[in-house]
This record gives structure tokens, sequence and C-alpha cells, in this order.
């Protein structure tokens, strides 16, 4: 079943673990929207500017790929997607988010979007 995923932290470059979730998602089926700082396109698909709280509809899962440091300004953003869950890849941990974001009844995993692809928990 196709998972509609946010990828936040979206990037044009092809060495970063965002991009390649953005390949390995797409691959398995999954449809994606990108947002993040970066301007440009993957997989001809336009990174939209997360700064702007681009209006998205029936996002399933949102995958972090942007540090705590840079999630605060967002959290209300992300939330009112209304997501069924949030995926915090390394690096990206939060316990602050993710207890806000599990009081909304969001489902949230400390885990790689990468490994879970790879080995069909996604």
């Amino acid at each position: 079943m196709s998972k509609k995923t946010l990828i936040v932290g979206a990037t044009n470059n092809p060495s970063r673990y965002a991009y390649l979730a953005a390949e390995r998602l797409t691959g398995a089926g999954h449809e994606i929207e990108l947002a993040g700082i970066k301007k440009g396109s993957v997989l001809g698909q336009q990174i939209q500017d997360i700064k702007t709280f681009p209006v998205l509809k029936d996002i399933d899962t949102i995958t972090l790929y942007i540090g705590p440091q840079h999630q605060p300004e967002y959290y209300d953003y992300l939330i009112g997607l209304k997501p069924k869950r949030i995926i915090f890849n390394p690096g990206t941990e939060n316990p602050e988010f993710a207890e806000k974001a599990a009081e909304k009844g969001i489902e949230t995993e400390f885990a790689c979007t990468l490994v879970m692809i790879g080995s069909g928990v996604y």
C-alpha cells in the first residue's frame, strides 16, 4: 500500500540520505512530497520551501532529515498536516517533538527510513 510521504530536509544532493530516501520511496511505489530550505528538484519534483509552510494534503508519513535544533519552528506546521506517523531518522531524534506528536495521536518512530524500506517494514 502506498504511503504518501513528506521528506523534510529534502535536497538534490545525491550523496545525502534525504535524496536516497526520495529514490527508494519512489522506487517502492510511495508518492513523495519534498520540503526543505534547499532549492532544486529531485526526480523531477520541486523541493518546496518549508519556510513558507506549503499546503499539503493526505500525508501518511513525515520522515525527518533536519536536526532537532531546526525542528521547533516547524512543530505546529508538521503536526497540523495530520500525518499517521513521523519517522525520526538517525541524527534527528527529538523526544520533545515526539511527545508533542504523540499527544495528537501521531505514531513516532526513531528509525531509519532507508532500513525500513530495505527490510520491508515501511
